[in-house]
């Protein structure tokens, strides 16, 4: 069966298990071309699962995913690989930067690892990395960053490959809510600007919160919520959403 072609990355009847205890029971998603989904839930909900099970790091137990009409649940190890290295950004709820390079070849690594040009990768990284506010920091290592920078070289080695879709796993989880904020609404303008298609997992809010919320989380950030408990999803409420940039609120579509 071939992904519906209108969807960038799709999934059907996703189940994963750890030792026997369910993440996934069942889990279907849809997820347009530069569309910025968040996955909201508690934790334990199943969300990081979910987004390892789209990502190709994980392969479901049974279930389907596509991306592109590929299907990556049949491929394998070092074909998911080449995925994941070319075509998907990946930012983590720590940094997870390389002490030993500065902050500008941090966030130039994919484009080193892709096989570009000294230069040219390392252009690309400075861009970013001043799109991001932390230009100034290029050649410091990153030990001498605050937190909120760090996370602010991350999001911009995840997306200076240009990556078609950007999986974002508590991209804010340990951040003061002001640093939060200004990491998001920075991700979500960068990601809109170049037409990348972001799913953010967020376990900021619950639900019914979500259907109120107007704010900076990742939820406000986002083009749509779909809602994680116990390994399903959850029935979720129409809400409203602030796309980057604006500070009027629009309303949401829930459905995949």
């Amino acid at each position: 069966m071939a992904a519906p072609p209108d969807d960038v990355l799709w999934a059907r009847g996703l189940h994963y298990a750890y030792d026997g205890s369910p993440a996934l029971q069942g889990v279907s998603i849809g997820v347009r071309e530069g569309e910025i989904l968040a996955v909201a839930g508690p934790r334990g909900s199943g969300k990081t699962t979910l987004l390892r099970c789209l990502s190709g790091q994980l392969l479901p137990l049974k279930g389907e995913v596509w991306f592109n009409s590929a299907p990556v649940h049949t491929l394998g190890r070092a074909a998911r690989e080449r995925l994941r290295l070319h075509r998907f950004g990946w930012i983590d709820s720590s940094p997870r930067l390389v002490p030993e390079l500065t902050v500008w070849e941090n966030a130039a690594l994919p484009l080193l690892l892709h096989g570009s040009g000294y230069r040219a990768a390392r252009s690309a990284a400075h861009a970013w990395l001043e799109r991001l506010d932390v230009g100034d920091c290029a050649s410091r290592p990153p030990s001498a960053l605050l937190q909120a920078q760090r996370q602010r070289v991350a999001v911009a080695r995840a997306l200076v490959h240009s990556p078609t879709v950007l999986f974002a796993d508590e991209p804010t989880a340990p951040l003061h809510q002001n640093d939060r904020a200004q990491v998001l609404r920075a991700l979500s303008a960068a990601a809109r600007s170049h037409g990348i298609t972001v799913l953010l997992a967020s376990h900021d809010f619950t639900l019914d919160q979500a259907a109120r919320t107007a704010d900076a989380t990742g939820a406000a950030l986002a083009d749509r919520i779909v809602g994680l408990t116990d390994g399903r999803r959850a029935r979720t409420p129409a809400t409203g959403a602030v796309p980057a940039g604006s500070e009027s609120a629009a309303a949401c579509s829930l459905s995949v």
